[in-house]
């Protein structure tokens, strides 16, 4: 069982959860995602909760390959007012802010989130520290340069053991430093191609030494929809088919636009491992 304490509030889980993703975005990678603000924003908010997301993940800047760059105060234009407003209309949700700026996650976290989603895995300065500093998780996803650059910094002589060699070096650096939650990202599309991100799903269970929870954020992404020979819309079943292997190998969050049938995923996968 995993027991993480969220600002004095504790989220607990022994069998795997879902995290919606709520992009407040114009430009994210699947169009179906992107939600701006007021009606639409809480109408999302409570069909997820609904149907069984345990926490939410809000980000305000595409970090697709190649995504444009927006400046600080852009994205906490966009996620301010929606932090504040789930905080205020659902207080019971688990809200998890997507950036790896520390100036928005410091007011993120102030307006309502109550855990660090980083995309760039403390590369960045600060971002640990700042969990430490207010003790809260810090989700720590593994990636080579930035979204602008990480498509050109693919290659690996051994994909899993470099992934697993990272996370080793950020557990011990962070627990130092006085992280106390911990979640590991194994960053699926981000600086890996579309034979690698099989690779790593294919080798997660060897993160589990670590002993932390293993996030896997598959959902709609490229590895299913080119392989596939479709699209991020149609990527759905495909997702199901990925999420369904990541449980198998350890994951024990998924990271979704699809709640409901991620919910569905876990429920038949817990009862297959338990018969």
């Amino acid at each position: 069982m995993y027991t993480f304490n969220c600002k004095g509030r504790l989220l607990t889980w022994d069998e795997p959860i879902v995290m919606g993703i709520i992009n407040i975005t114009p430009d994210s990678f699947y169009s179906g995602s992107r939600i701006q603000t007021g009606t639409a924003l809480l109408s999302a908010v409570e069909k997820m909760l609904k149907e069984g997301a345990r926490l939410l993940d809000i980000g305000g800047m595409s970090t697709r390959p190649a995504a444009t760059e927006i400046s600080p105060d852009e994205e906490l234009k966009r996620i301010i007012p929606a932090i504040e407003s789930i905080a205020r209309n659902f207080p019971e949700a688990f809200i998890s802010v997507d950036s790896y700026r520390l100036e928005v996650v410091r007011n993120a976290l102030a307006a309502g989130a109550c855990m660090i989603n980083d995309i760039s895995g403390g590369n960045l300065p600060g971002m640990p520290d700042l969990a430490a500093e207010l003790s809260v998780p810090y989700i720590c996803m593994h990636i080579r340069g930035t979204p602008q650059t990480m498509q050109k910094l693919t290659h690996y002589d051994d994909l899993v053991q470099e992934v697993l060699d990272y996370f080793n070096q950020r557990k011990a650096a962070y627990f130092e430093r006085g992280v106390k939650d911990i979640i590991i990202d194994p960053g699926f599309g981000f600086a890996k191609n579309k034979d690698q991100n099989f690779q790593l799903l294919k080798g997660l269970s060897a993160l589990r030494i670590l002993g932390l929870p293993i996030l896997a954020g598959l959902s709609r992404k490229s590895s299913i929809y080119k392989t596939l020979g479709t699209s991020p819309e149609e990527a759905l079943n495909g997702t199901t088919v990925l999420n369904t292997l990541a449980l198998h190998n350890g994951a024990s969050i998924l990271r979704v636009h699809d709640v409901k049938e991620a919910i569905e995923v876990i429920k038949l996968w817990t009862s297959y491992v338990n018969s």
